[in-house]
């Protein structure tokens, strides 16, 4: 599971409370591995934080409140400070090395005396995807499987690309939406504990 917990356009106590919740899921969590962050201009802040858990955390997505003076601006009178923490969906894996089903057949047009005689054209399907290319503009049956398998390679590389953009995509639409009210937790004081 793939989760992201944002300041969105939060004051400095918000990205500290990024950086608190972090932390005290973590000794919750114990598995959960970081895959990045941007941190805020503080030691401790963060705009964001990007993690993965094998665990089902889904129940903790919506807001999280934390509830203390401000740390860094004792005179402030606001004391509720507010995190998103939002599931991001994971981009469909496509694998480019395997799955390949290669086809040979007679290829038409140019190509002197093997054309119709000789198995030059190839096709390949990829068959996680069913995406299927042919070569047959070349004579050889070895340059029309490489051509093919290069125009095939092009295509999924270029879907994972997309996968993944609409996955950051989603992370920076979660990172601007925070919304305040009926949080999903509630934390307490500069020392972060729980108050449900």
């Amino acid at each position: 599971m793939l989760i992201q917990i944002s300041a969105g356009q939060g004051p400095e106590e918000c990205q500290m409370a990024v950086g608190k919740l972090f932390e005290a899921w973590k000794k919750e969590f114990p598995d959960i591995e970081k895959l990045s962050e941007k941190e805020g201009r503080r030691k401790g802040c963060f705009y964001s934080i990007l993690f993965i858990t094998g665990e089902d955390m889904s129940a903790m997505e919506g807001t999280v409140l934390w509830i203390c003076k401000s740390p860094i601006r004792p005179e402030h009178k606001r004391k509720n400070w507010y995190v998103d923490v939002s599931i991001i969906p994971e981009k469909d894996e496509i694998p480019v090395e395997e799955d390949f089903r290669f086809e040979k057949f007679h290829s038409s047009g140019k190509g002197g005396q093997n054309v119709n005689k000789v198995e030059t054209g190839v096709r390949v399907i990829h068959i996680p995807t069913g995406i299927t290319v042919t070569s047959t503009e070349e004579r050889s049956q070895y340059m029309n499987k490489q051509k093919a398998l290069k125009r095939l390679q092009g295509i999924l590389a270029a879907m994972e690309q997309e996968a993944g953009d609409k996955q950051v995509n989603q992370a920076w639409r979660e990172h601007t939406k925070i919304v305040r009210g009926n949080p999903v937790r509630i934390y307490k004081g500069p020392d972060f504990r729980p108050g449900f």
